[in-house]
C-alpha cells in the first residue's frame, strides 16, 4: 500500500460487467468516511480466458487463482470474489477480511413471456451453467431440457426468444447489481432451488500481514466494511460444503437464516440427473448476549463472543453435512475430494 499522506488502496477485480459493478461498489464503501484513495486493478482469470463447461474447467476456483496471485505479488492489496466462487480450502497468507452485506440469495428464472417454472411448456429448453442448478430443474420438472450455457449476464439473457432458449437460470444477487431485475419472470423459493454457498455474498480478501495490526487503516475500513449477520450465514454454508468435500460445480444447495438468536441452514444434495434429492434442516442457538442484526463482525466490543458465534455456525455445517452423509448424499453425488 501506498505510503502518501493519502494512502492509496489498489482492489483487483475480475474484468466483466458484474465483477466491476461488484467491485466498484465495495470500492465506495471502503473509501467512504476513510483518508484511503481506491483504485482498481483488473486482473483476468483462468475462467475468464478458456470456454467450456465449469466442470470441466476444474469447478472452484477457476476465477479466483490469478486475483490471488496478484494479491500475493502485491499487484493489488485486496480482492473482491464472489464469494460462492471462493474455495472452502484456506489460502495461506491470505484472509477473507470482509464479507459485506449479502444481496439476495435466490436463484432467478428469466423465462420468455415472463414464464414462470411452473407455467414453462414441456420440454422447454432452461439455459444453465450449474449442475447444482441444472439437478434441482430436473428435480422439480422433468419434463425440461436443460442446455449448458457459459458466458456473461447478457449473453445468456440474448439465448432467450428470440433466441435459442425458453429460459435460462441466473443468481438474482448478479442481476439486481447490474440493475437487470427486469429480466426476472420468477424468483425462485429456495425450497425449490436451494442457491449455492454464499451466493449473493462478495468476499474481501487481503495479506494476512497488512490486516494484522487491527488498527491500521485498511483494517479498520475493511471491519467496518464487515457484516456479521452475513459473515454468519455464509460461515455456516461453507462449512457444510467444506465437509461434503464438494466444490462449486457439485449438486449440492445450502441456505442458512437468522431467526432470532438462532441460525437455521438447510441443504440439498442432488443426483445430477435430477432423480432423486436428500434435503436436511438443522438449527443451532448463537450466543444469547448477540445481536445478530448489528454490523461489524470484527466489533471490538465483543470479539471473543463473535468468534464463538462463528464457531458455532461453522459447527452447525459440519454436523449438517455429516447427517446427509450419514443419510446418503454420497451416494447421490460425486462428493469431494474440494478443489
Amino acid at each position: 500500500m501506498s505510503s502518501l499522506a493519502r494512502p492509496v488502496v489498489t482492489v483487483g477485480t475480475r474484468a466483466s460487467a458484474l465483477a466491476l459493478t461488484q467491485t466498484q461498489m465495495v470500492a465506495d464503501q471502503l473509501a467512504a468516511g476513510t483518508d484511503l484513495a481506491v483504485e482498481l486493478v483488473r486482473i483476468t482469470t483462468e475462467g475468464d480466458r478458456l470456454t467450456g463447461s465449469l466442470v470441466n474447467l476444474g469447478g472452484t476456483g477457476v476465477f479466483v487463482t490469478a486475483l490471488r496471485d496478484a494479491l500475493l505479488d502485491g499487484r493489488c492489496d485486496v480482492a473482491v470474489h464472489s464469494l460462492k466462487d471462493l474455495p472452502t480450502a484456506h489460502a495461506p497468507g491470505l484472509v477473507i477480511a470482509a464479507v459485506p452485506l449479502r444481496q439476495d440469495p435466490r436463484d432467478a428464472l428469466c423465462a420468455r413471456d415472463g414464464l414462470t417454472l411452473a407455467d414453462l411448456p414441456p420440454g422447454a429448453r432452461v439455459g444453465t451453467g450449474s449442475p447444482r442448478r441444472a439437478a434441482q430443474l430436473l428435480l422439480a420438472r422433468p419434463d425440461l431440457v436443460v442446455v449448458e450455457i457459459r458466458g456473461n449476464v447478457d449473453t445468456r439473457l440474448h439465448r432467450v426468444a428470440p433466441g435459442d432458449l425458453d429460459a435460462v437460470v441466473l443468481a438474482a444477487a448478479g442481476l439486481a447489481r447490474l440493475g437487470r431485475l427486469d429480466a426476472v419472470s420468477e424468483l425462485l423459493d429456495p425450497a425449490v432451488m436451494s442457491p449455492a454457498p454464499g451466493q449473493g455474498a462478495l468476499a474481501v480478501e487481503a495479506r494476512a500481514a497488512d490486516v494484522a495490526d487491527a488498527g491500521s487503516p485498511l483494517a479498520l475500513a475493511l471491519a467496518a466494511l464487515d457484516h456479521a449477520p452475513t459473515r454468519l450465514a455464509v460461515t455456516a454454508e461453507r462449512a457444510l460444503l467444506a465437509r461434503l468435500e464438494a466444490g462449486c460445480a457439485a449438486p449440492v444447495g445450502t441456505h442458512a437464516r437468522l431467526d432470532g438468536h438462532s441460525l437455521a441452514l438447510d441443504a440439498v444434495v442432488c443426483r445430477p440427473d435430477g432423480t432423486a434429492a436428500l434435503r436436511r434442516t438443522l438449527t443451532t442457538p448463537l450466543h444469547a448476549e448477540s445481536d445478530p442484526a448489528r454490523a461489524g463482525a470484527h466489533a471490538a466490543a465483543d470479539p471473543s463472543g463473535e468468534q464463538e458465534r462463528l464457531r458455532a455456525a461453522a459447527r452447525l455445517g459440519t454436523d449438517l453435512a455429516d447427517l446427509l452423509l450419514a443419510d446418503g448424499a454420497g451416494e447421490l453425488a460425486d462428493l469431494g475430494p474440494a478443489r
